[in-house]
């Protein structure tokens, strides 16, 4: 899986969003989250207009203005932000992976595409914001950290 610089940007910048919804500190620019993260700051405005349009954020204009999460930080998994800036989490050619079919000995295939699709559901829906800032992950997800290869390239 490839987990691209739009996802990898808005996750990171909706963990600033979050600690400042915990800290009570208000909306945050995007000049102040572009500079905490070094994210490209034009590429960041095109992410929250995305975050924006799937109702995971909320901005105010003004002196005093930014961008603020719309709802509780343990109310927005990770996989929220991923499908708001790249769409779903798993594709097969363009398809969803129970829309897939093939004939012979790939007739199983959509099986284990879906499965896939399963798996990174469990991981990514989850996930909070909240528990992604605050390190209190979920078990599963701490399972999959302590299997003796999960940090091994293979």
């Amino acid at each position: 899986m490839d987990i691209s610089a739009r996802v990898d940007y808005a996750v990171r910048a909706m963990l600033i969003l979050a600690e400042a919804a915990a800290s009570g500190s208000g909306p945050v620019s995007i000049e102040a989250l572009a500079t905490e993260q070094e994210l490209p700051r034009k590429f960041l405005e095109a992410i929250f207009a995305d975050l924006r349009r799937a109702e995971l954020v909320l901005s105010r204009r003004g002196a005093l203005g930014g961008y603020a999460l719309a709802r509780p930080q343990r109310e927005i998994s990770v996989g929220d932000v991923f499908r708001a800036v790249d769409g779903p989490l798993a594709e097969v050619r363009g398809l969803r992976p129970h829309e897939t079919s093939y004939a012979g000995v790939a007739q199983h295939l959509p099986s284990l595409w879906v499965a896939v699709r399963a798996s990174l559901r469990e991981v990514l829906d989850g996930t909070s914001l909240e528990a992604l800032r605050t390190g209190a992950l979920p078990e599963p997800l701490q399972q999959l950290l302590t299997a003796p290869d999960a940090w091994r390239n293979r």
